[in-house]
């Protein structure tokens, strides 16, 4: 998973956790031969959640992030809900739900269409949010 964005700011006290090459079949895409047909999509999703520089280990509880299984579900449902024409509709979709998160101050979604073209492993869309309270 190798982004194309700038790194986060060092001075913000951010975990970041991520779901990394996840595939899912979905139905996407914008021309006529990719109505009714299903895709493999690779999906990559990275998220900065609040954090303490300072701390060593802290209590060992899932309140202090935010669950795996929460946003691979969120991915599954927004696949599973129809038809998408873009990407990058795709990826705004699932950023704003990982955003719902509160901890979450900023999201990095990665969709890449596998087996578009010969010659290529991949074609895609990379999108960053940050939430108001960071930005």
């Amino acid at each position: 998973m190798t982004t194309t964005l700038a790194p986060w700011p060092a001075n913000l006290g951010l975990r970041r956790l991520f779901l990394k090459d996840m595939i899912v079949d979905a139905h996407i895409g914008v021309f006529p031969h990719e109505e009714g047909v299903s895709q493999k999509v690779r999906i990559n999703v990275s998220f900065g959640v609040d954090d303490r520089r300072d701390l060593v280990e802290g209590a060992d509880d899932l309140s202090r992030t935010v669950s795996y299984e929460h946003v691979v579900l969120l991915v599954r449902r927004i696949v599973a809900e129809g038809h998408i024409r873009l990407v990058e509709t795709l990826a705004e979709r699932i950023a704003a739900g990982v955003m719902q998160e509160k901890r979450v101050r900023v999201v990095r979604v990665m969709i890449e269409k596998l087996e578009v073209f010969a010659e290529l492993d991949s074609v895609g869309v990379e999108i960053e949010r940050w939430s108001e309270a960071t930005a």
